[in-house]
């Protein structure tokens, strides 16, 4: 928003053009496009000065000079016509009145608005603008326009004043704040914001010409993948130079987006020049397309979508299974980052990428050219290196780091606790979403890479870490997160009571389901959505009560809308309040007490608040899908350092622990996550363990070369987003056979043929 203020407008007829940032009332913090334009006033050419003496003391002509913009001007006739404590009674002690902003960026409604001092930032965002666009979690919020500062989601109760803001680092400026969702790269802002100072830079003093364009270039190696360590240090001391020794407001200043960025989003400056990563996918230079970079395992989703487009299925499953070895089982429960980044779906909808590479694993895994094509896999494995790793879980993580160490000709065993591999994609998730065949067909390809199950056998406790340490070379750990959250809730101790993961895996072992005719699901989960229509599966009439609304429910949508559709039914805004059983100690009933939304919390969720009014629902079972998180004993026994909650702390580049040799991954180090998430890290830390043990890069030499097109198609697909096929809902709850069935040939290559190829990067020449 530009200000320009009485004086200001009187002389933009001559060509001049000037921001100003400056605090209202008289003898506030004066820039210096002011004191130029004071000298042009003069006849004088049009350059800031030094300060002091400041324009309250000596202005234009010598004499004691008010510069005050429109905004200023504005209040004052407002205090002069209802009073001046009137205009007191808004905002705070130090910074009273109210502050005209121009709300833009990532959100709903944007425009100009006025508030009282010392609004919070959240209210602001949430209550005003109506929340981030589209529902994104929100990244940042920038300040005082280009010269102004990068306020995390952390600091969203900070109050908008000049006090707080400048304790965040930014200022009020010139009454700009833009919104920044999780698409958004801290560094690339910091960036652009810079782009403009330096060219706005009127070169009067060094610190601020030569310092912004010092800073830009810094930057932008950064997001072009040359950035260093040292870039960091640079960039500190470049800014606060700049800070403290340029003669104007716009030098002064200018570093803001910079420090600020520094101060709270280091990591993703770490990740830039570190796993040469960009997590936003903005920096192009960094990822091959969007649905790449978004993809916890970064699969190379045009590829295998091109080849298959070929009509080249056992290269496309060779493409897919070399970035995913297990790609039949992400392909059903996988909660499909790809897709919310596709680029597609700025046309009409985002590429089905998850299906189309369930189908292609589906077509090799199920078909007789799976044995030619494991033994295609098994001839890529690198020379047996002698050297022996250990793999503590068998689950998404454990098994993706077994399979790629095993193909880097390491002799891997994976121990878990279990009787089979897994984990929760074995024991947790139901048959009619993952059929039990499907994953172990999978499974059945890491093995013949020759890697080598213990099963029955605790890590830590059966097998001390001090007996794998002296057996193995390396060992990762990913024994997941099994373990129910705690929850306070009297009754829970009353027969009928089942925590989620305790049920599934019960069922999951095919064993008589341990539930009544009337089941109540406390929770809002995957969990709970799997545990109720399993519940539903053994004849049960099911409820869900969660206290928020079903928009702030953390479950995948098409999981949620299929439990609708075959007959659970669901209570929000209801919190439990207590279990009440009989005189024999069994379930009777559940007591909940209805919920109003409140404020909104970190998560861009509005937090319920008890409205006093209780509920109560016969039910003779209540299952708790409250969350899971780690084992403690095991964090304690292991030695190892741990983060405050329990997590195993790691070197999140090369996921090293505490303890020498010993790696960790998955829901372990991060808490309750996702298949692929876990997978994502099995991934790194394959590579990672391989390099710290044979001591150079091998990673590239798994993969083939893939020649495919290299042609971005001339017009788009004209075809909307295939769904794979599901089975009717009333056939559904009859038996666990498998809900959705895919897509057919044809469909399959429909849609990937709406794949608009983001990979292939055109640059056009300014001739």
């Amino acid at each position: 928003m530009r200000d320009y203020g009485l004086l200001g407008r009187n002389i933009l007829g001559a060509g001049f053009d000037f921001d100003i940032h400056i605090k209202q009332g008289a003898g506030a913090f004066v820039c210096g496009e002011e004191t130029a334009l004071m000298a042009s006033i003069e006849g004088r050419r049009g350059m800031p000065r030094s300060r002091p003496p400041f324009p309250a003391n000596s202005g234009l002509f010598g004499k004691p000079t008010n510069i005050n913009n429109v905004e200023t001007l504005a209040a004052v006739s407002v205090i002069l016509q209802k009073g001046g404590a009137w205009y007191a009674q808004f905002g705070t002690e130090k910074s009273r009145g109210t502050k005209t902003f121009s709300l833009a960026g990532k959100i709903e409604r944007t425009g100009l608005i006025e508030v009282p001092l010392g609004t919070p930032l959240r209210t602001i965002i949430y209550e005003v603008g109506g929340g981030v666009l589209g529902g994104k979690g929100l990244k940042a919020v920038q300040t005082g326009g280009p010269s102004g500062g990068c306020i995390p989601a952390e600091l969203l109760d900070t109050p908008v004043d000049y006090e707080h803001l400048a304790q965040a680092g930014s200022i009020m400026g010139s009454g700009g704040l833009v919104v920044m969702d999780e698409d958004s790269c801290m560094v690339d802002v910091a960036r652009y914001f810079q782009s403009f100072t330096e060219s706005e830079s009127c070169g009067k003093c060094v610190p601020c010409r030569m310092g912004t364009q010092h800073v830009f270039r810094i930057l932008t190696e950064i997001t072009q993948g040359r950035g260093t360590p040292a870039h960091l240090i640079q960039l500190q001391g470049i800014a606060e130079t700049m800070r403290k020794a340029s003669l104007c407001g716009l030098g002064q200043t200018a570093p803001n987006p910079v420090l600020t960025t520094l101060r709270h989003f280091r990591t993703e400056y770490e990740d830039h020049m570190l796993a040469h990563h960009c997590q936003a996918g903005v920096c192009q230079d960094l990822a091959l397309s969007p649905c790449e970079n978004s993809c916890p395992l970064r699969m190379n989703i045009p590829r295998f979508i091109q080849l298959y487009q070929e009509n080249r299925i056992e290269e496309a499953f060779l493409s897919v299974v070399l970035d995913n070895p297990l790609p039949a089982s992400t392909g059903r429960v996988c909660q499909h980052h790809c897709g919310k980044r596709c680029r597609r779906q700025t046309l009409d909808e985002s590429l089905n990428i998850r299906d189309i590479h369930r189908h292609i694993a589906d077509a090799i895994y199920l078909s007789e050219r799976f044995d030619r094509l494991v033994q295609h896999i098994a001839a890529r494995k690198l020379e047996a290196t002698g050297r022996k790793v250990a793999v503590a879980g068998a689950g998404p993580a454990g098994l993706t780091a077994a399979f790629y160490l095993a193909l880097m000709g390491h002799d891997i065993t994976v121990f878990d606790e279990r009787p089979e591999a897994g984990g929760m994609l074995r024991f947790a998730i139901p048959e009619y979403r993952l059929p039990e065949a499907v994953l172990r067909r999978e499974i059945e390809l890491i093995e013949r890479m020759g890697v080598k199950f213990v099963f029955n056998t605790r890590v830590g406790f059966d097998l001390p870490l001090n007996e794998l340490a002296d057996r193995f070379d390396a060992v990762f750990i990913s024994i997941g997160t099994w373990k129910e959250s705690s929850f306070s809730l009297p009754g829970t101790e009353l027969k009928g009571v089942h925590h989620a993961l305790t049920l599934l895996e019960e069922m999951s072992r095919e064993a008589a389901a341990p539930i009544g005719r009337k089941v109540a699901v406390i929770g809002g989960g995957n969990a709970a959505i799997d545990s109720a229509r399993s519940a539903l599966r053994s004849g049960a009439d099911v409820t869900i009560y969660y206290r928020r609304e079903r928009k702030d429910m953390p479950a995948i949508e098409e999981e949620t809308t299929a439990a609708e559709e075959e007959g659970v039914r669901f209570v929000f805004l209801a919190a439990p309040y207590r279990i009440i059983g009989d005189q024999d100690g069994h379930v009777r009933a559940i007591e909940v007490e209805k919920t109003r939304l409140g404020e909104y919390d970190r998560s861009g969720r509005r937090k319920p608040v008890s409205t006093g009014e209780i509920q109560r629902f016969e039910c003779d079972t209540v299952v708790l899908a409250v969350g899971e998180t780690f084992d403690l004993d095991f964090g304690k026994a292991s030695g190892l350092e741990l983060k405050k909650e329990g997590a195993i702390a790691v070197n999140r580049f090369t996921l090293e622990t505490s303890r020498p040799g010993f790696y960790a991954g998955g829901d372990v180090i991060t808490g309750a996550s996702n298949v692929s998430t876990a997978m994502g890290y099995g991934k790194q830390g394959a590579r990672n363990i391989d390099e710290g043990l044979m001591g150079e890069g091998r990673w590239a030499h798994l993969f083939p070369e893939f020649a495919y097109g290299q042609q971005v198609p001339v017009e788009s697909c004209e075809s909307r987003r295939h769904e794979a096929h599901a089975l009717a809902p009333k056939l559904r709850i009859l038996s666990n056979d498998e809900v959705v069935t895919g897509f057919t040939a044809e469909e399959a290559l429909e849609e990937a043929s709406r794949c608009l190829r983001c990979d292939i990067k055109t640059h056009v020449s300014a001739s």
